[in-house]
């Protein structure tokens, strides 16, 4: 690997506290309520209010993982995954009326 290559791998993957390179990391508490919130959605199907409280609770969940990456990822990697995720949120809700 070259070294523009290598440096721009690091620049964007390494962590900038512990030097390691960081691609994905176990899931936090709001990551973990959204994935649970998909799964029971997948599993149960609720319809009507309760469909709607799994869904709202799901969309704040992530909204707040990803913010929190935005502000906090250890890397631009994750800082990007967050803008990401949220501009996908945000997609989602005005292409979904």
């Amino acid at each position: 690997m070259n070294s523009a290559v290598r440096n721009a791998t690091n620049w964007m993957f390494r962590d900038r506290t512990t030097g390691k390179i960081v691609i994905a990391q176990r899931p936090n508490l709001p990551l973990a309520l959204w994935m649970a919130c998909v799964v029971a959605g997948w599993l149960v199907h609720p319809t009507g209010h309760w469909s709607t409280v799994l869904k709202t609770a799901g969309t704040i969940a992530l909204v707040i993982w990803a913010g929190d990456e935005v502000a906090r990822g250890v890397n631009p990697w994750r800082r990007a995954l967050g803008v990401g995720v949220l501009v996908a949120v945000v997609l989602d809700r005005i292409l979904s009326g």
